[in-house]
């Protein structure tokens, strides 16, 4: 069964059933009130009559007496005894009718007790609850036809949009292409606010498809250059270097050189792919100073280079130490690869984050460059990041971690004079 079949028939046997219990509760409470009502006035008759009796002799006229207090289409009944000694009744025929009745104990004329018996037709009551009956049936069959009408109405507004979602869907699955839904309704309810959540998402969805085609064409290009070179220099080994020992130097040290450098690429798009795993963070409070001197120092040993810190610094910045470490040997690594005097790292802050800047006085980026460094394997140069080493994978690992944190990431530079790249880290975590 069809969803807009299901809400059609549930709304509407709902209203139904809500109708039916409304106009059975109105019926039974009016003819309750109703026989409540006929009840109190028979014994309000019983009443005088009983105080009418006690006042007659016997040579009153009892018939007369007995008329004058007799329920309107009903009958008095006295007995004495088991033995009717007594009645007055109106030519309706009262077993076939439906009645009520009332008896009470009253003195007789000649002193003695009899047992008084009136009956009260219920005809007219009967009559108008059959009345009522039908007019709550008829209403409710009445009422039903714009009830109908609604549902159909409210299961249409609810899977217009639904349907259009389904169409928009269907033809993005036949065509390959990132459809949108057309919204017609300008008017924020829940329903438009699918369509604009739904075309959100066909937006994000197209810009992921665009990067990944994107990222896995450059990262082809990028290892397919390594294997290039080595399938040569291989090639010519075997051509030329068991017989020309300079040959097999040149060829070896050059698959070597390009082994290391696709190796180094792998593991930065491995890294790459864990970062937006989202890694577990763990903030703590981090002292300065020693950690830009470990990290300096560590850059130190390895490439025999000048990292300075200067020593004017916040004292503790709150974040993520293995997070923030290899943030910082990326950024010094960046520096080292594009500069060949020193490196400079200093702190400042403002009264919402602590700045952590890292200074090359190298070659410097061109300012148009400036916005695309942290995008996977952009190249300011052809040939700078292969003469340098570098995957073009860094500074776009470096973008990934920082986001990690909350960290922004703020690039100055003057061709010629060198880059800065500067952590702009909250004091509070985020």
């Amino acid at each position: 069964m069809r969803l807009k079949t299901k809400i059609h028939l549930l709304t509407t046997l709902l209203m139904l059933v809500i109708l039916v219990a409304t106009n059975s509760g109105i019926y039974f409470l009016y003819e309750k009130l109703a026989d409540n009502t006929e009840e109190k006035q028979l014994q309000q008759r019983a009443d005088e009559l009983s105080t009418a009796l006690s006042q007659l002799d016997e040579q009153s006229n009892l018939q007369q007496v007995l008329r004058a207090y007799m329920p309107t289409d009903g009958a008095v009944y006295i007995y004495d005894g088991e033995q009717l000694k007594m009645k007055v009744q109106t030519t309706l025929n009262m077993p076939d009718v439906p009645y009520i009745t009332y008896d009470m104990p009253v003195i007789w004329t000649d002193g003695t007790v009899v047992q008084v018996e009136l009956m009260q037709s219920m005809e007219e009551v009967a009559n108008m609850m059959g009345l009522l009956k039908i007019i709550l049936v008829v209403v409710t069959l009445v009422a039903m036809i714009p009830i109908f009408l609604a549902s159909l109405a409210l299961s249409n507004l609810i899977l217009q949009p639904l349907e259009r979602l389904s169409q928009t869907m269907k033809k993005s699955a036949e065509t390959g292409t990132y459809e949108k839904i057309e919204i017609l309704d300008k008017n924020r309810d829940e329903l438009t606010e699918i369509s604009y959540t739904f075309n959100g998402m066909m937006e994000k969805l197209e810009q992921h498809y665009q990067k990944q085609q994107q990222f896995v064409s450059n990262a082809s290009h990028e290892l397919k250059t390594p294997i290039t070179v080595i399938e040569s220099y291989a090639k010519l080994l075997l051509r030329r270097g068991f017989d020309n020992k300079e040959v097999a130097q040149e060829s070896l040290q050059a698959i070597v050189n390009e082994s290391a450098h696709m190796h180094e690429m792998v593991l930065q798009l491995l890294d790459l792919a864990k970062n937006k795993e989202q890694l577990a963070v763990h903030y703590v409070q981090l002292e300065l100073n020693p950690l830009l001197k470990k990290a300096a120092s560590q850059m130190q040993q390895a490439y025999h280079r000048s990292f300075i810190v200067d020593t004017e610094m916040p004292k503790y910045i709150y974040s993520d130490e293995k997070i923030v470490k290899q943030l910082l040997f990326i950024l010094l690594d960046n520096a080292r690869k594009y500069s060949d005097g020193e490196v400079q790292l200093r702190a400042t802050e403002t009264p919402s984050h602590v700045l952590i800047t890292i200074q090359d006085f190298g070659i410097g980026i061109p300012e148009a460059h400036i916005p695309h460094l942290f995008e996977r394997f952009y190249r300011v140069a052809e040939d700078r990041n292969r003469k340098t080493g570098g995957t073009g994978l860094g500074l776009a690992i470096a973008q990934e971690l920082a986001d990690q944190l909350a960290i922004t990431i703020e690039v100055k530079s003057i061709v010629g004079k060198g880059s800065s790249f500067t952590l702009h880290v909250p004091k509070e975590e985020q």
